[in-house]
């Protein structure tokens, strides 16, 4: 079975940082491209951040720069580091495997002002 769980969602005041880690369980994770996605009220779900299974990484326009996304293969482990949080930062955010049908229960940030 395919678990993928997300922790270290909070509260945070604008100009905060927050980690996000995703832990995977029941896949081989090494060969899976890994991302995170997040999807604010009444708004689409996008992709924020994505690594590769070599470990090359990418991100949305809105968040180069302040966010990093990291692997940890031997841990099983994704995580997101967030820096300079804004409010529009503010979502819920997902890790999947991407390319699959396998995604978190989400974990919700939010950045006040």
């Amino acid at each position: 079975q395919v678990q993928l769980t997300e922790s270290g969602g909070g509260l945070v005041q604008a100009g905060g940082s927050l980690r996000l880690t995703c832990a995977a369980s029941g896949i081989i994770f090494s060969i899976y491209h890994m991302g995170w996605y997040r999807q604010a009220p009444g708004k689409q779900r996008d992709l924020v951040a994505a690594v590769t299974s070599s470990g090359s990484t990418n991100y949305a326009d809105s968040v180069k720069g302040r966010f990093t996304i990291s692997r940890d293969n031997a841990k099983n482990t994704v995580s997101l580091q967030m820096n300079s949080l804004k409010p529009e930062d503010t979502a819920v955010y997902y890790c999947r495997a991407i390319n699959t049908r396998y995604w978190g229960q989400g974990t919700q940030v939010t950045v006040s002002s």
